[in-house]
């Protein structure tokens, strides 16, 4: 048996963002970039992982709204054109640094990942990457899990009890149709946990979720064994916290490995170097300047002056910092094995999915040469799911997490300020309109059905958290708040059409053209939970 376990955790997410109404949507391109960078790098790392035989384990949400897009034929399509236009650049940029052979070594490199993802994604899988990750799941090495629909940020949404239902049960019904099972965990969006949410959760069939380190350490009563063995909640739902040492070492700006100065450099980028008219078909319509994704420079430093990018030597800084990773993992387990002696320890180390590959370019390297080490390299630690450590049966302490996020400050503060506060109260507003037309029509049909869903539709998109994230961020901010209006107009006049009995069904068909998540969605997740036994009936049995 090993001393102690380590219990990686991505979290993939992307705002819902499909524009067909543009030829091009630089929106879009987050989708299009977070498949090339990311995903489908850890796809490749996967597979690897298991066709070498190594013994892993890793856990990954995938939220809906990235589920939704990633199995959306349009989307998939113009993810087909999008790396098309890549390797037209890759061949461009192979004629133009023939001369130069640092340059053209890099050009060469970019031009083979492109071909290699356009045969992952067209020819492999057909379009649909989620098949790879339902194969590493039913391989026994990847435990998928879900997130909130839309991403609703649980504390900010649930003054009606019914948002944060509609957006669990939401995610569960698509995560199992997609993946063929129900999911044992959930990710609460940003670890935004309050009081009382995982009663939900657990009526629902979850078996436990995450929090930030002093959602647990700063529980009630206070937890024996702090953040490294999960609590279980009076509900019966078990909680695991983050590991403040792990997350340091590699989400860290200054401390973290992915701002070693050998390691690509994320912001030069050939979109914003070269001359305008060479580099002008493959940036915004509009003549913006945007990164293309060939990035010739390392982070070299602190400074402007970057050095060209070397990738052998930046593999090399790759392994030295997974060994490192991994030693340290062995000597924290260690230490906490002594302080724990009737279970072994469980280190969580949860991170953004998109930090590997899109921001720290070496990221799915690293995560392939950790999972080779610990299987080969030692004996003392092993990585393992929640559910199999679950399994293990050691009796769980009983308490409650406080109230937390994983945000700037660990509480609200990054949803809730002068940037995005005045956006609460039409969501509570139309949360509450919402829970009035589920309740007033319960066996709607036709036109009034399709209408009632789409309300459903546009109110969960405007629930997401990457609105108000966004406008705190100040990044992007004219696009959160018109996306975030958008939705609230339309579900505005769904509500007056709806209870002024004036549907306009062609209208609310160019709605769901638009916005066609959730295809299968039933607005009556929205009826009064004080109705909730049949609600729940009928949609567990849908599930």
């Amino acid at each position: 048996m090993p001393k102690g376990y380590v219990c990686l955790v991505l979290h993939a997410h992307l705002p819902y963002v499909r524009h067909p109404e543009h030829e091009f949507s630089l929106e879009e391109k987050w989708f299009f970039e977070g498949i090339t960078e990311t995903y489908l790098p850890l796809i490749k790392v996967f597979s690897g992982l298991i066709r070498d035989d190594i013994d892993f384990r890793l856990t990954i949400s995938l939220s809906p709204t990235l589920v939704s897009m990633l199995s959306d034929e349009f989307l998939q399509q113009r993810y087909i054109n999008h790396l098309e236009k890549l390797l037209e650049l890759a061949d461009k940029e192979v004629h133009r640094t023939q001369n130069d052979l640092t340059f053209n070594h890099l050009a060469r490199m970019y031009q083979d990942q492109f071909l290699e993802s356009y045969y992952l994604f067209k020819e492999k899988y057909g379009g649909n990457i989620l098949t790879a990750f339902k194969e590493f799941q039913d391989a026994g090495k990847l435990e998928i899990i879900t997130c909130a629909a839309t991403h609703g940020y649980f504390p900010l949404i649930g003054l009606q009890r019914e948002s944060i239902y509609a957006q669990a049960v939401t995610a569960i019904d698509l995560h199992t149709k997609t993946f063929g099972k129900p999911p044992k965990g959930f990710w609460i969006p940003e670890c935004a946990y309050n009081p009382g949410d995982e009663e939900i959760l657990k009526d629902l069939g979850i078996k436990y979720f995450f929090t930030d380190t002093h959602g647990i350490t700063y529980a009630t009563p206070k937890p024996k064994y702090g953040a490294y063995n999960p609590i279980l909640c009076p509900s019966e739902i078990a909680v695991f916290g983050r590991d403040p040492e792990s997350t340091k070492q590699v989400w860290s700006r200054d401390e973290g490995y992915p701002g070693d100065f050998y390691y690509r450099d994320f912001y030069r980028d050939i979109g914003f170097d070269l001359d305008f008219d060479y580099v002008k078909p493959y940036i915004h319509p509009d003549s913006i300047r945007i990164h293309t994704g060939f990035k010739y420079h390392r982070i070299t430093g602190t400074t402007d002056h970057k050095e060209p990018y070397e990738p052998e030597v930046a593999m090399e800084k790759t392994a030295e910092h997974a060994g490192n990773f991994m030693f340290n993992r062995e000597k924290q387990i260690e230490w906490l094995s002594g302080l724990i002696e009737d279970r072994p320890p469980i280190v969580v180390s949860p991170y953004d999915a998109e930090l590997f590959g899109h921001w720290w370019y070496e990221g799915p390297r690293w995560i392939d040469y950790l999972l080779r080490k610990i299987d080969c390299d030692q004996d003392n630690i092993k990585t393992i799911t929640p559910s199999e450590y679950l399994g293990l049966n050691h009796r769980l302490q009983v308490c409650t997490p406080c109230g937390s996020s994983w945000g700037n400050k660990g509480y609200h503060e990054v949803w809730l300020n002068r940037t995005n506060d005045w956006t609460y109260r039409h969501l509570h507003k139309a949360a509450e309109r919402m829970r009035e037309m589920a309740d007033c029509y319960p066996r709607a049909e036709g036109d009034l059905r399709n209408a009632l869903n789409q309300a459903a539709r546009e109110l969960l998109l405007a629930q997401a958290s990457d609105w108000p994230f966004i406008m705190n961020a100040d990044t992007m901010v004219t696009y959160a708040v018109n996306r975030f209006n958008d939705h609230i107009s339309r579900f505005t006049r769904l509500y007056d059409d709806i209870m002024g009995n004036k549907i306009d069904p062609t209208w609310v068909n160019r709605l769901y053209a638009a916005d066609n998540i959730f295809p299968d969605i039933d607005y009556r997740i929205y009826r009064s939970l004080q109705d909730t036994a049949l609600v729940e009936k009928t949609e567990l049995e849908k599930v």
